[in-house]
């Protein structure tokens, strides 16, 4: 009996044995496997024969310790090492490694897998897979805002050349010097029409009522000044010597050339001119006929001086010839006064181009102010005027205070946001507008938050898991996030190959966090992580377990030749 338990114990000390080679080669095998996780073998006694359990001491002699022997050896457990392993950059955007606890998570088949290994790539539909095995990686998305949305998990998708974005202009920061020691406006400029006539005599003076087609012109023989039909287009004009763009009336009842405006009436004329001309009649100025003369009345300032004269005024004869209208300057505008333009975005990203004009209107005792006019051509309606608003300074030339600084541009059939509300700050955090006199005016834009239509083109990896978007228009976005699973007992994770895992029974369910927070370790972007054998150590395992090799043969070698000689002796 004592033979065959011998050979037992030997034979069973050969399989321990090559159970822990077979351990240790697998991780030398895999030394170089991207986060493979070490196993360790351990073993215990199989079986143990009692031949006494021992007695207890007594009066008339000791006591005597249990006899036992032990009839082989088998494994007790193979724990595989969760440490983590060193962190090696390696400069792939798509590359992504867990420093600290935790699992990404992948669709493998419709099925979720978790993985250490960050080995990922983008797809030809702009998603983030594991290179091995095909897996989409798993993360939050976000909403029509760029906000994190962390309801439920959906493939992490990076649509690097094909994700746009533009934004529209919310705000603009203004910085400058409006000159206090100029001079107060006090007037616009004037323009006035040749006298026109509603009746083929030339004696009854126009009104703002009657038709374009009636008017007459006084001279040595009256003529008639527009027919239905005919195109009253307004050219070269300039205001402040920025010059007006060219724009086209159609005198009648519907627009069949596709002019800029139309109309019937000579209101109607006024309408137009008082539009394309940028007269915000709500401060001052405007267009009257008093007298059969048309009068426009622009804005004060030099700046908003207008430029207006008979070779400006063109009308196009439906039946005759190119003829013109005799106008005359009769006033400048006066007072001190700068102009400032600056590009914003619509929603679309498409540019606007908004013309800010600032007019010294009052100073005082109590400080100086100023009144600033908006308008732009890229409005889509006819009328120029975005708005208009004050700034007020005190006597030592610092701003107090605006009003009016919200303005409003048009964008209808654009395809954008309209009305699209734009802020004027004129002061923030980094200074403000002043009104000094040793200072030339001077305002110009130093920030505005608008954006142009822009292309993904890279993207950076946040420790958290935010995947924030790098756009051709330098704006930065979060497009994703990329969350990891813990698990109570990793050990407890059964392993699928291809470095993935499935919960087990003694795992615990997975629990989807963000990274970086409570125990959950942090992302790390451009970097993979490396196995965590310690290849000096597997070494050792492998002589410990060829030396027991060997030992274990001799002894079934040795309890081989026993019995053989045992039964030689029976025979």
């Amino acid at each position: 009996m004592g033979l065959t338990s011998a050979l037992f114990t030997s034979l069973t000390g050969l399989n321990s044995n090559a159970q822990m080679l077979n351990v240790a080669g697998d991780n030398i095998a895999n030394i170089n496997t991207t986060a493979f996780k070490k196993s360790r073998i351990s073993f215990e006694t199989q079986i143990l024969r009692t031949l006494s359990s021992g007695l207890a001491p007594r009066a008339e002699r000791g006591g005597t310790n249990p006899a036992q022997v032990g009839m082989g050896v088998q494994t007790s457990s193979i724990r595989r090492d969760f440490n983590s392993g060193s962190l090696q950059p390696t400069g792939v955007p798509t590359d992504m490694a867990i420093n600290g606890d935790g699992f990404f998570v992948v669709d493998v088949a419709g099925i979720n897998r978790y993985t250490r290994d960050g080995n990922f790539s983008l797809d030809k539909d702009s998603s983030l897979v594991s290179t091995s095995t095909g897996g989409v990686v798993q993360g939050f998305g976000v909403d029509s805002d760029f906000n994190i949305v962390t309801d439920m998990l959906q493939d992490v998708k990076i649509p690097i050349g094909i994700m746009t974005l533009s934004e529209a202009t919310s705000e603009v920061k203004f910085a400058g010097n409006l000159n206090a020691g100029g001079d107060v406006a006090t007037q616009g400029s004037i323009i006035d029409f040749e006298a026109l006539y509603s009746d083929p005599a030339a004696s009854v003076s126009a009104v703002a009522g009657d038709s374009l087609a009636s008017l007459m012109a006084a001279g040595s023989a009256p003529a008639s000044v527009v027919a239905l039909g005919d195109i009253i287009t307004i050219s070269g004009a300039s205001k402040g010597g920025a010059v007006i763009p060219d724009r086209a009336f159609e005198v009648g009842p519907t627009n069949t050339t596709g002019s800029d405006d139309f109309g019937t009436t000579v209101q109607d004329l006024m309408d137009f001119l008082d539009e394309i001309l940028g007269i915000d009649n709500a401060v001052s100025g405007g267009l009257s006929i008093v007298g059969g003369v048309i009068t426009i009345v622009g804005n004060t300032g030099q700046i908003n001086d207008l430029v207006l004269g008979t070779s400006n005024f063109i009308i196009n004869q439906s039946t005759g010839p190119t003829t013109g209208l005799a106008l005359t300057k009769t006033q400048s505008a006066n007072g001190e006064s700068v102009r400032t333009i600056f590009e914003g975005f619509d929603s679309l990203g498409s540019p606007l181009t908004i013309d800010l004009r600032f007019v010294q209107e009052t100073k005082d005792s109590s400080g100086t102010m100023w009144r600033f006019y908006a308008q732009s051509s890229d409005d889509t309606d006819l009328d120029r005027i975005l708005g208009n608003g004050t700034i007020n300074f005190n006597t030592n030339g610092q701003y107090i205070g605006a009003t009016g600084t919200s303005i409003m541009i048009d964008r209808v059939d654009t395809g954008s946001q309209t009305p699209q509300p734009i802020n004027l700050a004129f002061t923030d955090q980094l200074g403000a507008i002043s009104s000094l006199v040793d200072t030339a005016s001077e305002v110009s834009v130093i920030s505005q938050d608008g954006a142009p239509l822009g292309t993904l083109t890279e993207f950076t990896l946040s420790e958290d898991g935010t995947i924030t978007g790098i756009f051709s228009n330098n704006r930065l976005r979060a497009i994703g996030q990329i969350p990891v699973a813990t698990f109570a007992n990793n050990e407890g994770l059964q392993a699928l190959g291809s470095n993935l895992y499935v919960s087990g029974p003694n795992s615990g369910q997975p629990q989807i966090v963000t990274a970086a927070s409570s125990s959950a370790g942090k992302v790390v972007g451009r970097a993979l992580e490396l196995s965590n054998v310690d290849l000096a150590m597997e070494f050792m395992s492998l002589i410990t377990a060829s030396t027991g090799f060997t030992a274990n043969s001799r002894a079934l070698s040795t309890s081989d030749r026993l019995i053989q000689d045992l039964l030689a002796t029976l025979r």
